[in-house]
């Protein structure tokens, strides 16, 4: 059984057990979370699609960690001024682990 789930702008195929990095959400390490953005599911010899997302269903997932992904280099140069201007941007980023798919 999988399911496609919706995490802000962002859509993840899932199934039980996998490891998903996300964009930041609000919680602590530990806590489960239920995601009711469910636009596909399929499992049992039938698939539902959503329109846009299924009624009723939802994604259960424990939040396994809240870190900050790689470091991003952003070089910028502009010729014949010598003007070079660096910025490094770290994404925050959610760790969950999908512990139960509900149709």
């Amino acid at each position: 059984m999988f399911a496609v789930i919706r995490i802000g702008p962002t859509q993840y195929h899932v199934k039980v057990g996998d490891v998903v990095e996300a964009a930041h959400m609000p919680g602590t390490v530990g806590t489960t979370i239920k995601l009711s953005e469910v636009l596909l599911i399929d499992g049992q010899g039938r698939t539902t699609v959503g329109t846009p997302v299924v009624q009723g269903a939802s994604v259960e997932a424990v939040i396994e960690a809240q870190h900050r992904g790689e470091k991003i280099h952003v070089r910028r140069f502009k010729s014949k001024v010598r003007e070079r201007r660096h910025i490094g941007f770290r994404a925050e980023l959610t760790r969950l682990r999908i512990s139960a798919i509900h149709a």
